[in-house]
């Protein structure tokens, strides 16, 4: 004789805010996962503007830091746009 699974939920035992999740997870797959990655790139942009911009008040390698400096807030300008893109997406 089979024993009933508490973990093997049908549609009709899932309540409401259960349902709408999941209904949500598969109109936008992989959310929180792109989420996570803008944050990660944003927060590597930010740490990477930090190193630049102390180099280039300094006065070491400028030929070099100016540029990377505008690469870095680049990125960090790209993973704030597509943060806020997603935002506004997720929103009916």
């Amino acid at each position: 004789m089979v024993q009933p699974n508490p973990k093997n939920r049908t549609a009709s035992q899932l309540n409401s805010e259960q349902y709408a999740r999941l209904k949500a997870e598969i109109k936008n797959p992989y959310r929180n996962v792109r989420k996570f990655i803008y944050v990660a790139g944003g927060a590597s942009g930010l740490i990477g503007a930090f190193i630049f911009f102390f180099q280039s008040l300094a006065g070491r390698n400028l030929d070099t830091a100016l540029p990377n400096l505008a690469l870095q807030l680049g990125i960090i300008a790209l993973m704030a746009f597509l943060w806020r893109w997603e935002e506004r997406r997720q929103k009916p």
